[in-house]
């Protein structure tokens, strides 16, 4: 058994699709890679994602400290970052195999 902030997983591929798993967590991270974005820029980028859907992953990403939360209150309006912390970015390497590996699949049926 594998624990990641008390949660079990029966193995280190399930805790990684426990993390990482579900429809838009991966798009998410993907966007982030190259830095902060607010809210309404990843909905810009991720359209088909439902605002209700949107904010539920971006909270499990961040409970499982894969993302930051930085509020902005300064000055009116709010201004909500959210970016990769030192834990996401080990993703990279991960997340861009998966991009690869998806534009590899798109060529070869063209």
């Amino acid at each position: 058994m594998h624990k990641f902030r008390g949660k079990e997983y029966p193995c280190c591929t399930s805790l990684t699709m426990g993390v990482i798993g579900g429809k838009w967590k991966t798009v998410i991270l993907y966007y982030l890679i190259d830095g902060p974005l607010r809210y309404n820029e990843l909905r810009k980028k991720i359209p088909a994602a439902t605002e209700r859907t949107l904010s539920l992953q971006l909270k499990a990403l961040e409970e499982d400290g894969i993302i930051n939360r930085k509020v902005y209150t300064s000055k009116p309006p709010l201004k909500v970052e959210y970016n990769l912390t030192k834990l996401g970015k080990t993703l990279i390497p991960l997340l861009n195999s998966i991009a690869n590996w998806g534009d590899s699949v798109v060529d070869n049926k063209t």
